[in-house]
Order: structure tokens, then C-alpha cells, then sequence
């Protein structure tokens, strides 16, 4: 499990995969944020590595290092990016990866395309029930799937890859924008990612982040996520809740239509359950008049459509 240092010799060396960083900066003319005197910049996140894309990198990497050799066990849904991107990650480095998947009915199915490219890169899957899956972070439960999966001593990196070395690592994207953007704005899943980049930009910069699940939890999970990695707030933060579009993996047409109108503007790739609803946000909120003229508004794009995944829709 997390826990006690193992020896540096150990440690992968993350260099080999030649990530590219910082990620590039694009600035693009929309006139729907031009008429409100604002600028619009791409953080292009999606372009750090083809395997291990945006955030997933910036929070996956401190974690391997940390991991150093050892199994890395985590957790997620049928379509989790996070059990993707720790699944090649294992397969890039030559660590072994279990999975630990939302919904013991899943077991007896054919594998799907997301978990069956998460076997093909090795990683090991152990299916469980919603109730334990929900109390996976209960030391009672996490040991009972440690030693279920015969890994009581593989590295725990949970769900989203969120944990206070995560939120560090995610400073540096903060550091990268500081000097170049007044807000920075970007989907949250778990909230890892918004927490270390508030904690990097400089003063008078900040952070805003549209959940794409429906709940009002983040905010207190952001907070504690900064607790747990600065020991206390950081940053200037904050969220806006309208545009998760009725939860997780939730796209209704308008905003499929919404994304693939941003795509013909812009030639970028929209990711759906993420990034689609980030923008769709922004556009809202510039219409609004939520950014004064004069802003420079960085959009952080997370990641890339996988055409080779369903998107569920309502």
C-alpha cells in the first residue's frame, strides 16, 4: 500500500516515455468570447502523451514514481480513463497493474472495449459489488480487496488517481499558465487536478472548474485534497455546477451538437463527457458577461475523443 519508502533504484524512469511538457499553449479567435473583449486560449493537455493523456499524466506520474516497481492497484467504472491510463502506463514501464471495477454483474459479461484494452495492456481486473466499491477507502474494505487480489503490498492510488501527491504534481500546470492567463478553467471528475492547479497559479489568477457529475460534493472534496496535499487552502477556486448536463457521461444532443460546432470552428478534437461540457460552460458564462473585458481565459483541454469507446447519451 502507500505507506513506507522503497529504494530509489526502483524507481521508473518516467523520461523514457518523453512526455511532452510543458503541453502546448494555442490561442484561437472565437467571436463569442472576442465580442466580450475576452481571449481564448487552448491549454492542449490532450498532446502530453498518446497514451497517457492530460491530467492522467500529471496525476498518474508522481504516483509511479512513488510506486517504485511495486503493483499499482486503483479503482474505477466500466469506462474509467483512469484504469485505462494506469493500465498502459504498467504495460509502458513493465509495472504490474490490478484493476479494481464498479459492478460485480460486470463478471460474467464480455469485457467492453475500455476494460478489454486494459486487459490487452495487462492489467489484471477484480470485479465487486456497488456496496464495496463504495466503501472501497474504509481500511477494513481496502485490506479485504488487498488480500483478495493477493497484492498486500501493491501501491493504492485511488479512484481518479487523486491523492495528495496527485494535487502536487498538478501544480505545475498552474505554474505553466500562470504568467499567460487571468482564469484558468477545466472539467473535474474527482477534483485532483483543479486542487494542485489553484495551488500553482501565482496571485491574481484563478481556477474555476465545471463538474461533470451532478452532486454538489466537490468543493469539499477539493478542500480536502488541499488539505491533505498543502496542509490547508490554496489558491484562488472555484465552481459552477449547471453544465454537467444530468451527470457522469451524460451527453444530450444539444451539447453533442455544441461540440461538434467548437470542432468545425477550431479544428480540435472535442472529448464528450469532459471536455465538451467545460466549453459549453465557458461559452454560457462569457455570454453572461462573467468575465470582464479584458480577460485572458485559458481552457484546459484534458483530453481526446476515443472513437473506439460508446458514449452513453440520454
Amino acid at each position: 500500500m502507500t505507506g513506507p519508502d522503497t529504494p530509489e533504484a526502483a524507481t521508473p524512469d518516467l523520461g523514457v516515455l518523453r512526455p511532452r511538457l510543458p503541453s502546448p499553449l494555442r490561442e484561437v479567435v472565437d467571436e463569442r468570447f472576442a465580442r466580450r473583449g475576452v481571449r481564448l486560449l487552448l491549454k492542449r493537455d490532450d498532446l502530453i502523451h498518446p497514451e497517457l493523456i492530460g491530467n492522467k499524466w500529471r496525476k498518474l506520474a508522481p504516483n509511479l514514481r512513488a510506486a517504485a516497481g511495486r503493483t499499482v492497484l486503483t479503482f474505477g467504472g466500466a469506462y474509467s480513463n483512469h484504469l485505462r491510463a494506469t493500465a498502459a502506463a504498467g504495460r509502458l514501464l513493465g509495472l504490474p497493474t490490478v484493476g479494481v471495477v464498479r459492478g460485480q454483474e460486470l463478471a460474467d459479461r464480455p469485457l467492453n472495449p475500455s476494460l478489454a484494452r486494459c486487459a490487452a495492456d495487462g492489467m489484471r481486473l477484480h470485479f465487486v459489488d456497488r456496496s464495496t466499491y463504495r466503501r472501497k477507502s474504509e481500511p477494513t474494505t481496502l485490506a479485504a480487496l488487498l488480500r483478495a487480489t493477493a497484492c498486500e503490498d501493491a501501491y493504492v492510488v485511488p479512484e481518479g488517481g487523486s491523492n495528495a501527491l496527485a494535487v502536487r504534481g498538478c501544480t505545475a500546470l498552474g505554474e505553466e499558465l500562470g504568467e499567460h492567463a487571468d482564469v484558468v478553467a477545466l472539467a473535474c471528475g474527482t477534483g485532483g487536478t483543479l486542487a494542485g492547479l489553484a495551488g500553482g497559479l501565482p496571485p491574481g489568477r484563478r481556477a474555476l472548474g465545471i463538474p461533470v457529475l451532478k452532486g454538489g460534493f466537490l468543493g469539499a472534496d477539493i478542500r480536502a485534497l488541499q488539505e491533505e496535499a498543502f496542509g490547508g487552502p490554496r489558491g484562488d477556486w472555484s465552481l459552477d455546477d449547471r453544465f454537467h448536463f444530468g451527470g457522469y457521461a451524460r451527453t444530450p444532443p444539444e451539447l453533442d451538437a455544441f461540440a461538434a460546432d467548437f470542432e468545425q470552428r477550431h479544428d480540435l478534437p472535442v472529448e464528450r463527457l469532459y471536455v465538451a461540457k467545460s466549453l459549453y460552460g465557458l461559452v454560457t458564462l462569457a455570454a453572461e458577461g462573467a468575465f470582464p473585458p479584458g480577460t485572458t481565459l485559458a481552457a484546459v483541454i484534458t483530453g481526446r475523443p476515443d472513437s473506439a469507446l460508446p458514449t452513453a447519451r440520454t
